[in-house]
């Protein structure tokens, strides 16, 4: 039976930057080891499953990697919202509309933007509030990203789990060039794993640049070296930030920038409210590109 797919690379204007996704916009009658499968042969970060809804919103959806199925990711949520979209599935959307996806995690709205003249531009509200985690010694974090404890910093925070819906180790690096340096470090990786920790690292710089931070992230035990650009962690990452902001509450924004060293650049847009000293809700959003389309075979 043949299953319609899209490609598209998200969190870019360009194609062949930003991170690649596969949707199956249609995957009614596809099983878990099917949907596994298809995953694994795309071989991207993530691949995800258009289903109908369960509980009365806008479509389900199930993001697998080539080894697993993920409760929540930020640019599979974005690239699967642009590609329905694109293909007319919610109609005419004007300039802006707002769907909701059923996931593992929850509920994840999404605004979708159409701008005259630009790529679509889509934004996610996490399905999950700011969940911070484990902190990790600064010698086994460095480790973990094959750098010396002395690239690593903690004046905002120490190497810590944070979460909305996904965990990560988020660690803040000392300039762009341990940026440069770091690399993944399986034996490193091993210890975090030991230690009872997920061994997906993002490691981050504040820039001075056109950019706010510039930040990477490591993933190699789930069979992903390095992601071009991941919503999930830069959306923790901005909850993480606005929560060590004793300074005050309000909105703060991030323009984020990945995948520049794999030379698939990516910008992601980062937003956080936080209230009462709480952060209550955290944003990731960016533009998309359609790459290719066709049928799969199964």
């Amino acid at each position: 039976m043949g299953y319609r797919y899209f490609i598209c690379d998200v969190f870019t204007e360009t194609r062949f930057g930003g991170n690649q996704l596969a949707v199956v916009p249609e995957a009614d009658g596809l099983t878990d080891h099917e949907m596994q499968q298809i995953a694994r042969e795309f071989n991207f970060s993530e691949t995800t499953f258009v289903l109908p809804p369960e509980a009365g919103h806008t479509r389900r959806v199930r993001i697998f990697t080539p080894t697993s199925e993920l409760p929540f990711a930020g640019h599979p949520n974005i690239g699967t919202a642009f590609i329905l979209a694109t293909a007319g599935e919610f109609g005419d959307i004007g300039p802006t509309i707002t769907v909701t996806f059923e996931e593992k995690a929850g509920l994840v709205p999404i605004e979708i933007h159409r701008r005259p003249g630009k790529a679509m531009w889509c934004e996610l509200s996490a399905p999950e509030p700011l969940a911070l985690g484990t902190t990790i010694a600064v010698d086994i974090a460095a480790s973990a990203v094959s750098l010396t404890p002395d690239s690593i910093i903690t004046n905002t925070h120490t190497p810590q789990v944070a979460s909305v819906g996904l965990p990560f180790l988020v660690a803040e690096l000392t300039d762009r060039a341990a940026l440069q340096r770091a690399s993944p470090n399986r034996d490193g990786l091993g210890a975090l794993v030991a230690a009872g920790v997920p061994p997906d690292v993002h490691v981050y710089v504040r820039s001075g640049d056109d950019f706010d931070i510039r930040a990477r992230m490591f993933a190699p035990l789930d069979n992903i070296p390095e992601d071009p650009a991941t919503g999930s962690a830069n959306c923790a990452l901005a909850g993480l930030l606005a929560h060590f902001d004793a300074a005050r509450d309000g909105s703060y924004r991030w323009r984020i920038a990945q995948g520049v060293e794999m030379g698939r650049p990516s910008l992601l847009e980062a937003r956080a409210e936080k209230k009462a000293g709480v952060v209550t809700n955290t944003w990731i959003g960016g533009s998309s590109v359609l790459v290719s389309e066709g049928i799969l075979e199964v």
